[in-house]
C-alpha cells in the first residue's frame, strides 16, 4: 500500500528525553527490533515464494540493522532534531534498516514493486538513487516502509529504510564505508575519484549483465506501479534535460548520467 503521510509516534515514551546510557532506549529500540525481524520475514518468504514459482530468485542476500543509541542520536543532532523519542521517532527514519541485494537492476525494481503492493505494508518515502545517483556515485533504491508491530496492548506501525541493490552497487557501497571510516570521513581527492571512476565502471557492468539476461529471458517483466512512480517523480524532481523515467518497467535500466 502507498500513500502520504508521517507514521505514528512509538510508544509510550513520547517526551522522553534520551542519553545514550538512558535506560528506556532498549524499550524505545523494541519495535524497531521487531519491525526489521517482520519485514526480513517478509523478505524471505518472497525469496522462497519466488524460487519455487520461477526456478530463480531475484534476491541474493538479505541482512538488517537496528541503529545504536549512539548512532541514532549522532544523526538526531547532526539534523537538528530534539532528542525525545517523540521527536526522533518522528524524524529519524532509518533507525531500523534491510538491506536486499540483487543480480540485476531489474530485480531491483521487481523487488521494491512486490513489497510496495503488500496490503499491510505503507510506503511513506522514496529515493531511486539508482536513476538519481549520489554525487560520490552511491546507486541504490530507497524505501521507507512502515510496519505493523503487535504488542500486548496496541499496534504500532514502525518505518523501517529498505535498500534495494544490485550486487556490483553493494561491494562498492561496502568499499566506500569502509575507505571513509579509515580516514575518518577525511578521504584523500584521489581515492574519492577513483570511487567515482569505480562507481561508474560498476554500473557498466550492471548495464551489461542486464542487456545480456534480456537478450536470453523477457519473462519477469512487471510493470512499474503507477503510484509509486508518482512518488519517485515527487520525491525526486527530474533535472533539466534528465531523461524521463515514468512508464519504466522493472526490466528497463533507468537511464544514469555521466555513464
Amino acid at each position: 500500500m502507498i500513500v502520504d503521510g508521517a507514521h505514528s509516534v512509538v510508544g509510550d515514551l513520547s517526551q522522553t528525553e534520551f542519553t545514550p546510557a538512558h535506560t528506556d532506549f532498549a524499550r524505545f529500540l523494541l519495535p524497531y527490533q521487531c519491525a526489521t525481524s517482520a519485514l526480513t520475514s517478509k523478505v524471505n518468504i518472497l525469496k522462497r515464494e519466488l524460487t519455487h514459482a520461477d526456478h530463480y530468485c531475484p534476491i541474493r542476500a538479505v541482512t538488517s540493522r537496528v541503529k545504536s543509541p549512539n548512532s541514532i542520536l549522532g544523526k538526531a543532532a547532526r539534523i537538528g532534531c530534539p532528542l525525545t523519542a517523540d521527536d526522533i521517532g518522528t524524524n529519524v527514519l532509518d533507525i531500523a534498516g534491510v538491506r536486499v541485494t540483487c543480480g540485476l537492476i531489474s530485480e531491483t525494481y521487481r523487488v521494491a514493486t512486490l513489497l510496495s503492493q503488500q496490503a499491510d505494508l505503507t510506503v511513506i518515502e522514496v529515493e531511486d538513487y539508482i536513476a538519481h545517483p549520489k554525487p560520490n556515485g552511491y546507486k541504490s533504491f530507497h524505501m521507507v516502509l512502515e510496519i505493523p508491530v503487535y504488542q500486548s496492548d496496541r499496534v504500532e506501525r514502525v518505518p523501517v529504510e529498505l535498500q534495494i541493490r544490485t550486487i556490483a552497487m553493494d561491494l562498492w557501497a561496502n568499499l566506500e564505508h569502509k575507505i571513509h571510516h579509515k580516514h575518518e570521513h577525511t578521504v584523500p581527492p584521489r581515492l574519492l575519484n577513483d570511487l567515482i571512476d569505480a562507481a561508474d565502471a560498476a554500473h557498466r557492468l550492471d548495464v551489461t549483465m542486464q542487456r545480456l539476461y534480456d537478450e536470453v529471458d523477457s519473462t519477469l517483466v512487471l510493470p512499474f506501479p503507477v503510484e509509486l512512480q508518482r512518488f519517485l517523480e515527487k520525491a525526486t524532481p527530474q533535472p533539466s534535460g534528465a531523461p524521463e523515467t515514468a512508464g519504466r518497467t522493472p526490466a528497463e535500466p533507468a537511464a544514469q548520467p555521466n555513464c
